[in-house]
Parts: C-alpha cells; structure tokens; sequence
C-alpha cells in the first residue's frame, strides 16, 4: 500500500461541517456530543461512511451486520472514525415486479447520502445483483474517495449426493418437475438444499458478475469478490477495506482515478472470461457512463469476439461453482491467466497498479480456471445482435445455449404480457414445435416496468414431457444471470415504446443468424411500416410515484437503463452542496 499523503487534517471534507467558528458548526458539534461522541473521536480524523445494503429480506446479506462490525474496526484501527449509514436494500429474491426498477434510486441515494453527509470516504457494502452497479453508479457520481465490499458467494449446494448450484438447477429441477420425473419430496429437498448459506448465488450468475466486474475495474480489494461470504478470509476483507479506506482518504484517492476507458475495458475482458450474466451489459454501460466512459454494445461484442471464456463456472461452465472458482486461485487467478490482455498499468484501490495485485497470483485447479489455450468457449460468453428486429441490438449467451439454435429459422409465437405467457405454457395443446419461436414483449425498461427477469421463457410443458430442454425465445426483458438456454434479450428498443418487437405477429418467421450478429424477421420493410403506422401506444404503467420518474426519464438497454437526467453532464462529479 502507499504511503504517500496528500491532504492534510484541515483539507478533509468533513473539516467543513465541524471546523469553522461560527453556529452552523456548533450546531453539528453539539449534535455528535448529543450521539455522545468527544471531539477527539472525530475532529481531524476522517470520517468513514459504511453504507450498508442490509435488510431482513435480503438473504444475500444476512452477514451484513457482522461485517459492519469488521470493517469498524478496520476503521478504528487506521484513525478514522466509521459511521453505518443504511442504503436501499435492492434484494433479488422478493422485490416485485423487479429489483433492477429500483437499482437507479439505489444509485440516487448513495450519491446523495454522500453529499448530503461529512464523509470523507465511504466503505459500499453490497453484492446482491442490483446493488454492486447501484452503489458504484452513485458513488462514481459523488465523487469521493470510495472502496466496494463484495458480499461473497454462498456455499455450494447439496441434495441427495448432488451439487446444486441456486438458479441453474432450480430451472432444471422445475423442468423435470413440470415433466413429472421428480416427486414432491424431492422438490422439497432441492428448496433446503440449494441456498445454504449467506452470500449471493453461487454459480457465474449476475452477483458474481458485477462483483467481479467491480474487482477487475479496480474498485475492490484485489480478488476480494471471490472470497465466500462464511469464509473467514472474508472477515479479515472487511478489516481491511476499513483500513484501507482511511490510507485512500489521506491519498486523494477518488473513483475518477480508478475508474478509467482502460479500466472499464479490462472489467469488460474479465466479465466475458468468465462466462458473466448477460446483465452486466446493461450494468457494466451504466456505470462506465457515470464515470463518462463510453462503453457500447459494439465495444461489448467486439470484445467478446476475441476473449475466451476461461472459468468454468456454471451455468456457461459445466461442472463448478464459486466455493470451487475461490479454491482454484479466484478472480486474482484468473485475471493473472489472461494478463496479457489487460492493462495491467491501471490503478486500483490499493493506490497500486493492478499488475501489483495479480503479480503472485496462481491457478491451483486449471479445469476450474482453464488456460488460454484450452477454454470453454472459444469466444467470450456474450454477443450482440442487430437487426429489424433490434435495431438498437439485443443480447444472446452463446456459451449457454444449445449450438442448433446458432442459425435458426421458425415461425413465431408471440405473447403480449407474463401472465398471458404463464398461462398458456402450460398447456399441453398449444400449438406450438421445436422450432417455434417464442416471444414475449412489454416486458423491457418501461413495459415490465424495470425490465424484470423473465426472458428465460419457460419450454412449453408439451415439449418438456417430450425431452426438450431447450428452444429459442426472444424478449425485451432480461434473465436471471443463472440462467441458460438459447435466449435473446434485452431487445432495444422495446416493444412497450413501439420498436420493431411491438410489430412482430404469431406466424412470423423469425431468423437468428448467430456468426453474422443477425436477428431478423423476414417481412417486408413496407409490412412493417404499416404495422407501425397502425400501433397504438399502451398506457402508461405508472401515474405517480417513483415508478412515473422512472418510466418518463429510463434509457433503453442499449444505454444502460440509467435516468437520463443523470447522464446529461456525462462524467462530471455532481459537486457539493455549497449552502451551510
């Protein structure tokens, strides 16, 4: 770690609350004598916000309150006086209809907590998929020195001699459920047995993305997104990150010097090594935006051309999960196998290169954590597609879906909303074949409201009792990131706005030509154009509230979902408040 100071004890941002002599001050000083703290706790000391994502619905973070504790001491321990601030707790599991409608007031309220508050450093604990972009969306827009505690994964799963892994196989057991081959005993088993522990899922799903997206950016300990959360390694990461947030106040350490175009880069080359969600597009845009980064899908898929996927984590892995990816080596492990693609000069946390942080770096497993020669996938796990279709793109996970579906040609079956979907998938007399195409629309930024995860369509239960386990599905929503399976997502612009989705009629015959980027519908350009003319635009979802701001003001997938009022001074620090 450096030493280097930079600023001194009357320069620290929070010197401005409690320094000068006049009543505003006292006022603040009175109130901490009130929370029964002494000057000499706080006063030239800085002071170390812990913004905690915490909630008792939040089962990735049910460790939450014990790390707050490591971290304090971390704190203590370097000088610095640790104050627990509570941050929206965005839990994947219950929020309806999405967490992702509410990872943008996530964003808000870090960034405001920041400067509305005398921090001069802040601590962001999260991990649960909306909450690593939406703290580090915020605080890269506030401005000041800040340092991201990954929640950690859970413990693998078990049942019956078997490894489960929380998401791949809840959708692999449903469809053998749904075909009647497993009992109800045994379902009850995979319900105990699949999530054991805290921490966030434990398969390559959008959780262990964007934390190891927030580790290759630079915004992590180095390798800190691999520990599991009831590891003990992870307790010893909290105290750390505690300490170390001290050393970065005294250094002027800010986001803006972490997060760069070559950093972003580097976070994107990793993410697609390691078989990450198709989420982290629309995350990995967002927050490289607030930084004034101009990250595209184009980049994105450019960029997956010519990075293979390298751990073999499922879903786009076949045999490990994450407990297996951290005793292999972890994040350091693999960034240190495929280091000639990076650049390894950028700065991190730690005030040292990244370079410095993988230098000793070692793969223990390399089935686990494959060399560049003898990947998963020969390419990275995402790519872009275009089209009449998708204009603006959309996105696929090639390494998790059956190679027929790479070039396909079928007629399609459109549903309008989730609950029209529901109830006919299961019908065993839908009219529907494996080549079908299923689609569902209205269900992007605006249409879902929040673009909930519901683009892994389940296979019509005719197919399933037929052996089928896979078909293609195109949507304008997203999918968890423990799903698999041919399906296209995150179609821009979405239907509810009226891009080409909204067009698209049952008997259509759709084409996903995968080596040339294409999705397709083959009707004519003077067809669709007087399809369009008669559209009719929806209502609104929303009259009042957050969800109105949302609807008027969300970007489309292309964009990255942010408010667009956020992105106008593109990269700019939103400044503080000048009014005492």
């Amino acid at each position: 770690m450096s030493e280097k100071k930079h600023i001194t004890p009357d320069q620290l941002r929070s010197a401005r609350w409690f320094e000068p002599d006049d009543l505003r001050s006292f006022g603040h000083r009175s109130r901490m004598m009130q929370l029964g703290y002494s000057d000499a706790e706080y006063r030239g000391r800085p002071i170390i916000g812990i913004l905690n994502t915490w909630s008792e619905l939040n089962s990735c973070h049910s460790h939450f309150p014990e790390r707050v504790r490591d971290v304090k001491r971390g704190v203590l321990q370097a000088g610095g006086f640790p104050v627990e601030m509570p941050a929206l707790s965005v839990d994947e599991s219950f929020n309806k209809p999405t967490s992702m409608l509410y990872r943008n007031m996530l964003a808000m309220e870090t960034e405001e907590q920041i400067r509305a508050h005398p921090l001069d450093g802040v601590v962001l604990m999260g991990g649960c998929d909306k909450t690593t972009p939406g703290l580090v969306m915020g605080a890269i827009t506030a401005g000041i020195p800040m340092i991201f505690l990954p929640a950690g994964p859970m413990l693998r799963g078990h049942y019956a001699g078997k490894i489960l892994g929380s998401g791949s196989d809840a959708w692999k057991y449903w469809d053998e459920r749904r075909a009647g081959n497993i009992t109800d005993e045994e379902w009850l088993g995979v319900q105990g047995g699949i999530a054991r522990s805290a921490g966030t899922c434990m398969t390559m799903g959008t959780a262990s993305t964007m934390t190891a997206i927030a580790d290759a950016m630079g915004l992590t300990l180095p390798g800190a997104s691999s520990i599991p959360a009831s590891d003990s390694g992870h307790q010893r990461m909290g105290a750390d990150c505690g300490r170390r947030i001290v050393d970065m106040v005294w250094e002027d350490l800010k986001p803006s010097d972490i997060v760069t175009p070559a950093s972003v880069t580097n976070a994107a080359k990793v993410a697609m090594a390691t078989g990450c969600s198709t989420n982290a597009v629309v995350h990995l845009i967002a927050m490289a935006r607030r930084a004034g980064v101009d990250l595209t899908l184009d980049d994105l898929d450019a960029l997956g051309r010519t990075t293979p996927l390298i751990a073999n984590v499922r879903p786009s892995g076949k045999d490990y999960l994450m407990e297996d990816f951290y005793y292999a080596g972890g994040l350091r492990a693999l960034m240190k196998q495929m280091e000639a693609m990076l650049d390894t000069s950028c700065i991190t946390v730690t005030g040292q290169t990244l370079g410095d942080g993988i230098k000793d770096a070692q793969v223990y497993n390399d089935d686990v954590i494959r060399p560049l020669d003898n990947p998963v996938y020969a390419e990275g796990s995402l790519a872009l597609l275009r089209g009449n279709l998708c204009p603006d793109g959309a996105v696929i996970k090639p390494a998790a879906c059956d190679p027929k579906y790479y070039e396909h040609e079928g007629p399609a079956l459109v549903f309008d909303s989730y609950p029209e979907m529901k109830a006919a998938i299961d019908d065993e007399n839908l009219d529907v074949t494996p080549d079908t195409v299923l689609v569902l629309r209205n269900a992007g930024p605006q249409g879902g409201p929040g673009m909930p995860e519901w683009g892994m369509l389940p296979i019509p239960k005719a197919l399933i009792k037929q052996g089928h386990r896979d078909m293609l599905r195109i949507s304008d929503a997203r999918m968890s990131g423990t799903s698999y399976g041919a399906c296209v997502l995150h179609v821009a612009p979405e239907s509810f706005i009226g891009g080409p989705l909204a067009l698209l009629k049952t008997g259509d015959i759709v084409k996903l030509d995968l080596p040339n980027r294409s999705l397709n519908i083959l009707v004519s350009d003077d067809e669709i154009a007087a399809r369009k003319a008669a559209w009719v635009a929806p209502e609104p979802r929303y009259e009042r509230g957050y969800g109105y701001m949302f609807s008027r003001h969300v970007t489309q997938a292309d964009k990255g979902c942010d408010f667009d009022y956020l992105e106008r001074d593109f990269g700019a620090p939103a400044g503080e408040p000048d009014i005492f």
